[in-house]
């Protein structure tokens, strides 16, 4: 039997090229032979810390070729322990034999998974011009947000906010080399009329995506609040902007940004424009004027974590056989 290799974050850190990894998620959505089921979505008690765990289990697989399943925990008050909310691991399986072909660390492949998946949206919804961007939200996923946002469109100026300035300023930091001017800023409302792209990935139940700063021709990507108590924009922005989603199978139930505004009647599942499904297959259109306001909300698909895993799997080998 071969051994299970062990595919780490800094593997994955090196070798990601967004525009690749992109590529490869597009056609895992253009696929017709992936199977993805239902994810399982379990809440469990964390009495120690005073607020729910969450545990999640993302199976996916294509017949005969390759399979995988994403165990994660999600444990929003983590940031006492100085440890990351998400964690987890995924499990790269042989669909034909059964047996396991690598470990991949799932913090990573998980952040630039969902990174490509918003810049591939964006393909479809910002405009081609877009040249800024603002990122609200400091946690794993914001840099790579940026980064896989600036490989799909001509970014130049970036701004970064956080509840805490020092987490903004330090991704600031760590991007400073990039070739677009990157800026902390101490509100949201300072800049997010400006922008061409706004990015938000929070754990925020109150919405910080308000519809009354939003300006035409933006494009809104949503990818934080993962609960239905949770949502990063308000029923004015539902209103102004041409929802999509990455997936009806979870876009429909797990959020808030788009739950709430179901249950209350601001808007309705038949106004729902597309999900990536269709916009990848050009069975629905994306931005049809320059003016109009679009919002994307992902919240994440097995499918994305096993094109990905397919993805790093095949480069740690052209690694090896390249060494």
């Amino acid at each position: 039997m071969d051994p299970i290799i062990q595919i780490d974050d800094t593997f994955i850190n090196e070798s990601t090229r967004f525009k690749k990894l992109i590529e490869a998620i597009k056609q895992g959505f253009l696929s017709e032979s992936l199977e993805v089921p239902m994810r399982h979505h379990h809440d469990f008690s964390n009495p120690a810390v005073g607020a729910d765990s969450t545990l999640l289990l993302m199976p996916a697989w294509n017949p005969s070729k390759e399979a995988g399943v994403k165990i994660v925990t999600v444990s929003p008050e983590n940031g006492q322990f100085d440890l990351p909310s998400i964690q987890g691991t995924y499990i790269y399986l042989d669909a034909t034999k059964g047996s396991i072909k690598a470990i991949l660390e799932a913090k990573s492949l998980t952040a630039k998974r969902t990174a490509a998946t918003s810049a591939l949206a964006s393909m479809y919804l910002s405009r081609k011009d877009a040249t800024s961007l603002l990122m609200i939200g400091t946690g794993a996923l914001s840099i790579n947000l940026i980064l896989a946002h600036a490989a799909v469109r001509p970014i130049e100026t970036v701004y970064v906010w956080g509840r805490n300035i020092k987490k903004a300023q330090a991704i600031c930091d760590t991007l400073s080399t990039e070739n677009f001017t990157i800026k902390a800023v101490q509100t949201i409302e300072d800049v997010i009329g400006e922008v061409a792209i706004i990015s938000s990935a929070t754990l925020s139940k109150i919405p910080l995506v308000l519809g009354k700063h939003i300006k035409p021709g933006q494009h809104i990507d949503l990818v934080g609040a993962y609960k239905k108590d949770m949502r990063e924009a308000d029923d004015d922005a539902i209103i102004k902007a041409s929802v999509y989603l990455d997936t009806y199978q979870g876009g429909l139930k797990e959020s808030g940004d788009i739950v709430i505004p179901l249950q209350n009647g601001v808007l309705k599942r038949e106004e729902i424009e597309a999900d990536l499904f269709e916009l990848c297959a050009e069975t629905k259109k994306g931005r049809q004027s320059e003016n109009q306001i679009t919002l994307f909300k992902s919240v994440g698909h097995a499918l994305e974590d096993l094109a990905a895993a397919t993805y790093y799997y095949n480069q740690y080998q052209q690694a090896t056989i390249s060494h």
